[in-house]
């Protein structure tokens, strides 16, 4: 009969957690350049609707807003969600998410001239594996 046998003397090899490391790191840079195209492709489409682009990525203390636009007469704040469908993009906004946009969106408003009073909305825009953007309008009253 075979024994195993530790040596807890001896420090495990350290190939396998740098090729984790570097797999983590490799995965979270696609991650973040896909999110960054997804929200490129969103930017385009609401200029093309004549809708002015204020801010990427802006960041306050309660979070971050992926969109802050300005429609003639509305401030639009879009996160954007990309994923293999727009149905699974969907899923990935949670109700946590939510409480935190609405927070820095109250911090971005009240940085404005209209203050406070600022007509506001709350979009979602889905990014699917082949490109396709889908933008729900005013969707934070829907989930």
């Amino acid at each position: 009969m075979r024994q195993l046998v530790f040596d807890f003397d001896t420090p495990p090899p350290v190939a396998l957690p740098d090729c984790v490391a570097h797999w983590r790191q490799e995965r979270g840079r696609r991650a973040f350049l896909s999110g960054q195209a997804a929200e490129d492709m969103v930017a385009r489409l609401y200029e093309g609707r004549g809708v002015q682009v204020l801010a990427r990525r802006w960041r306050g203390i309660s979070g971050e807003i992926d969109l802050v636009l300005r429609a003639p007469d509305t401030y639009v704040f879009c996160e954007v969600k990309r994923a293999a469908t727009h149905d699974l993009a969907l899923q990935r906004l949670h109700q946590g998410q939510l409480q935190r946009i609405y927070h820095a969106a109250s911090e971005y408003i009240g940085l404005t001239p209209e203050g406070q009073l600022a007509p506001v909305r709350f979009d979602v825009a889905t990014v699917d594996d082949i490109g396709s953007v889908n933008i729900l309008e005013a969707a934070f009253g829907l989930f």
